[in-house]
């Protein structure tokens, strides 16, 4: 039966942007980033690695879920997906594509409403709007794993068009491992998948190459040039196809052989004067001697093997779930963009294609919807480049007042909990494994000494803090046996608060002997206005990992701190 679209409702189409700033963090969801703040034809290259699914039982996504639910959210550090069938109905009266329409209706028909149909309509308006945002000869490049790759590429051959389909690219994420162990029936799992499409037939393309392996250059390169030392070996010089009269081969005598060659005699004749032709022997077939330092390598074929994942002591892992290597964006972004170019991540978690696009001179846009996130990019900037918000680049969509700050509590208090932790610098998410936090939001570890790590404990609260509130954190610093305990509000607290945070006392440092407050308030608006929590000036903090240092010349070696 075929499938028809609704009978479209589409709403006025939103005023088209006409600039677009670069080098620019966005939080919020990439829709309507995408929608409002990038104009058409902006951005040379796209490279996007959305949550797929990767971590849940495959068979548990065509599970049917019944009821109206609310749209899904991408969380940081959250791979799932669940059927909102208000988000469906808002992709097909939106829909302009009737092809995009037509599939999507499809997939939902044929494999029902489930979290694999959720992604898929969750995707499919944003793909069609990295389309329209890119360049005629940009370039998307789209990391899933195989439980999506099969239905995302039919997603972009209907945007895209199929002709536009350039490479499924392989990437070995991990090593073989063995699950046999733990009941696993089928082969291992250890590669993603980056789909790689161009939006028109003329677009940018760099190639690029990897080192030959031992094996070959011992195998083909054995050959030593004595008066330099040079490797080389020996390549034919005869012309492909011979006496065939359409590839119109010359054919002459050289060095008393005569043969259809691949060069002009003349040309022939300069080769051997510059020493680039060689005869083994009298009346043996010469041969074209082909160093080895003239060589750029392998060109990059589309399995990808020479990258390794990032391993538990890895220098530039952050401990975001799925941090790809900078090794990895390099490779993309090389091939598919030139200095100065617009690179785009709208799902940029730890900000890798942001950081891969910096250190290779391109300009750069970021969108995520997790607060998390943007504040681990604006430590990985300051960390590697030493790049600083508003001086060095932008971030928008992040509470910059009191108001803002406020709005933002009032529309998602998980978010604003998760923003107000951000403003402490290197601190991190309190992880919590069951139920309830424990009056922990996050964390701050610091070292003033030699002795062992110093630990200060984070509350957040959006409400209105009470004297209550206060002798319930005083109780948790003294249970975690915290050295600090950091409270940030968005209303001041009471007279009563502050003269149960003074019962805790002081904590006097090491060197200096300065005192601090054992429990401190801060307001949002003073963390804003440049009024940090008293922290130990001679500490190393070591919450959120640091990035390693980078030049912005990738031929160089990267330094720790």
């Amino acid at each position: 039966m075929a499938i028809l679209p609704p009978t479209p409702r589409l709403p006025p189409p939103a005023p088209e942007p006409t600039h677009m700033p670069t080098n620019t963090l966005y939080y919020g969801d990439n829709l309507d980033v995408l929608r409002k703040h990038m104009p058409d034809a902006s951005v040379d290259l796209v490279y996007l690695d959305p949550p797929f699914n990767s971590q849940r039982n495959y068979n548990v996504l065509f599970k049917e879920q019944s009821g109206l639910q609310s749209p899904a959210q991408i969380k940081a550090f959250t791979d799932t997906w669940e059927w909102s069938e208000e988000a469906y109905q808002t992709f097909l009266h939106e829909c302009r594509n009737p092809r995009l329409l037509n599939l999507v209706q499809g997939f939902t028909q044929m494999l029902g409403r489930n979290a694999v149909t959720a992604y898929i309509a969750m995707m499919a308006p944003r793909l069609a709007e990295l389309h329209r945002v890119l360049k005629p000869t940009g370039s998307l490049y789209l990391h899933c794993d195989p439980t999506a790759s099969h239905y995302l590429k039919l997603v972009l051959d209907a945007v895209f068009e199929p002709t536009r389909f350039r490479s499924e690219i392989i990437w070995q994420r991990t090593s073989a491992h063995n699950d046999s162990g733990q009941g696993r029936k089928q082969h291992g799992r250890i590669h993603d998948v980056v789909l790689f499409y161009t939006k028109g037939d003329d677009w940018q393309w760099n190639q690029t190459y990897t080192p030959y392996d031992q094996d070959y250059l011992d195998t083909f390169y054995r050959h030593v040039e004595p008066a330099t030392g040079r490797l080389y070996r020996l390549g034919d010089l005869t012309a492909p196809g011979g006496a065939d009269p359409a590839k119109r081969n010359p054919h002459y005598e050289f060095l008393g052989v005569t043969r259809y060659w691949r060069f002009a005699k003349e040309r022939m004749e300069e080769l051997w004067q510059a020493g680039r032709v060689i005869q083994t022997r009298p009346g043996a077939v010469p041969a074209y001697k082909r160093y080895l330092d003239e060589m750029p390598g392998v060109p990059i074929q589309d399995v990808w093997t020479d990258i390794p994942p990032l391993g538990a002591q890895a220098r530039e892992r952050l401990g975001y779930p799925t941090q790809k290597p900078v090794a990895l964006l390099e490779r993309i972004l090389s091939a598919s963009s030139n200095p100065g170019d617009v690179v785009l991540d709208p799902f940029c978690g730890c900000g890798t294609a942001v950081v891969a696009a910096q250190r290779l001179g391109r300009q750069w846009v970021g969108i995520d919807v997790a607060h998390v996130a943007i504040a681990l990019i604006k430590y990985r900037l300051t960390d590697s480049f030493n790049l600083q918000p508003k001086a060095d680049y932008l971030v928008i969509g992040e509470p910059t007042t009191d108001a803002e700050a406020r709005a933002l509590a009032n529309q998602d208090r998980d978010e604003f909990q998760k923003w107000a932790v951000g403003l402490v610098p290197r601190a991190m998410l309190y992880q919590q494994k069951k139920g309830a936090d424990g009056g922990v939001d996050g964390l701050l570890y610091f070292r003033d000494d030699a002795a062992d790590p110093k630990k200060a404990v984070i509350q957040v609260k959006s409400g209105h803090p009470s004297l209550g509130h206060a002798r319930d954190f005083a109780h948790v610093i003294a249970r975690e046996k915290a050295t600090l305990g950091l409270y940030i509000t968005l209303d001041p607290p009471t007279t009563p608060m502050l003269r149960e945070a003074d019962t805790l006392g002081f904590y006097t440092t090491p060197l200096g002997g300065h005192r601090l407050p054992r429990f401190q308030f801060r307001t949002a608006e003073q963390l804003l206005a440049n009024q940090p929590f008293q922290i130990p000036s001679s500490a190393l903090l070591l919450g959120v990992a640091t990035a390693p240092k980078l030049t912005t010349d990738p031929g160089q070696q990267t330094l720790d701190l």
